[in-house]
């Protein structure tokens, strides 16, 4: 065999590089997609910049008329018992509207679950809806990531003072039903000013 069909059979360690390198490109993202772990890893990623403090929430009492929560937001706790929101009539609520497969809502996870163990002994209720098509897929994250705070899936339609066309979308209901704010977007809700703003609406 001559020299020149040596060479060409052989194949340079640098041609293997150059195409292995894209190949892992689009063979890492495809298999944490195909894996349902791409939302994990987006989340965590997300949970860092949370983490900064550019995204603390805080809140303020409205100057001009706001709208009443409907409280009969039908929901579902995660053993399948079916509530309504106006169980919870009279206390702080903190509606947050999340799904599993959203990585903005896993990064917010960590941060409400401690909010909700500072302000579980008051008169201050987390209510996290989540709206997975297949309740399954929330039971299994809560159980997985050891969370305590209240989860609960649709029961039925949401409720048009509810309804929102992204997640995460956090609504902040007083008392007497007003809904003192409504946020569309990662933030993170476990700071002092948040905290307050949360006990000073006990009173409204």
């Amino acid at each position: 065999m001559s020299r020149r069909g040596n060479e060409e059979k052989k194949q340079p360690p640098h041609t293997v590089r150059h195409w292995l390198r894209p190949a892992l490109y689009v063979l890492i993202p495809l298999a944490l997609y195909l894996t349902g772990w791409h939302t994990e890893v987006l989340g965590r990623a997300q949970q860092a910049l949370l983490a900064t403090g550019l995204f603390h929430r805080s809140a303020a009492l409205p100057t001009k008329p706001v709208p009443k929560a409907d409280y009969g937001l039908p929901l579902r706790t995660l053993d399948g018992q079916v509530v309504s929101l106006a169980q919870l009539r009279g206390k702080v609520i903190l509606l947050n509207l999340w799904a599993t497969w959203c990585p903005p809502c896993v990064a917010e996870m960590p941060g409400l679950q401690r909010l909700h163990e500072k302000t579980k002994s008051d008169n201050i209720v987390l209510v996290l809806l989540s709206l997975d098509e297949n309740p399954e897929k929330a039971r299994r994250f809560v159980a997985r990531r050891g969370f305590t705070m209240p989860v609960y899936t649709l029961a039925g339609p949401v409720p048009a003072v509810f309804d929102t066309e992204s997640i995460p979308t956090t609504f902040l209901i007083a008392p007497n039903g007003d809904i003192v704010d409504r946020h569309e977007g990662m933030g993170d809700y476990n700071n002092e000013q948040m905290v307050g703003f949360l006990r000073q609406l006990q009173g409204r």
